[in-house]
């Protein structure tokens, strides 16, 4: 899939991406660097006190797991992506264990053109993370900024 212009996306499409399977080493890993809490980190600890028996990937790890897996479907190639203004409504749903297997579905909720900006729009999307077992990890809210193919005169 090529870059995407704003005028190429309709609501309710669904894109789903491929599949990733998280390390262990990259799950603590990222959580030394940017999350260190015991349950991310300790993995003796998290064995034998910690509240989900293992090591567990941390949340903000999860949601730049979903975003990677999108834009890797090639929607922002090239020169279409321009920022985004936010996200809301991020839930970490189950925990996420050494080796699971992640794939984002994106439901694409809006795509409108700016009224300020004729040159671009935003585009609404809901991104659910499953596992393996299909089970909801993450859901969120993102909007991006997306460039227009046509610009009216």
């Amino acid at each position: 899939m090529s870059g995407r212009f704003l005028e190429d996306y309709r609501e309710g499409e669904v894109i789903v991406t491929k599949p990733y399977t998280l390390r262990r080493q990259d799950l603590i890993d990222f959580a030394r660097m940017y999350d260190a809490q015991a349950m991310h980190i300790d993995e003796a600890y998290a064995a034998s006190h910690g509240p989900f028996r293992d090591v567990i990937a941390s949340g903000f790890q999860t949601l730049a797991i979903a975003f990677k897996l999108f834009v890797e479907e090639g929607v922002f190639e090239g020169d279409v992506a321009l920022g985004g203004p936010g996200m809301d409504e991020t839930r970490w749903l189950t925990p996420v264990y050494p080796d699971d297997t992640l794939t984002n579905h994106v439901t694409i909720l809006e795509a409108r053109r700016s009224r300020s900006k004729p040159d671009r729009g935003i585009l609404l999307q809901s991104h659910d993370l499953k596992n393996q077992s299909g089970d909801s990890v993450l859901t969120s809210r993102i909007a991006s900024m997306i460039r227009c193919r046509e610009i009216p005169v």
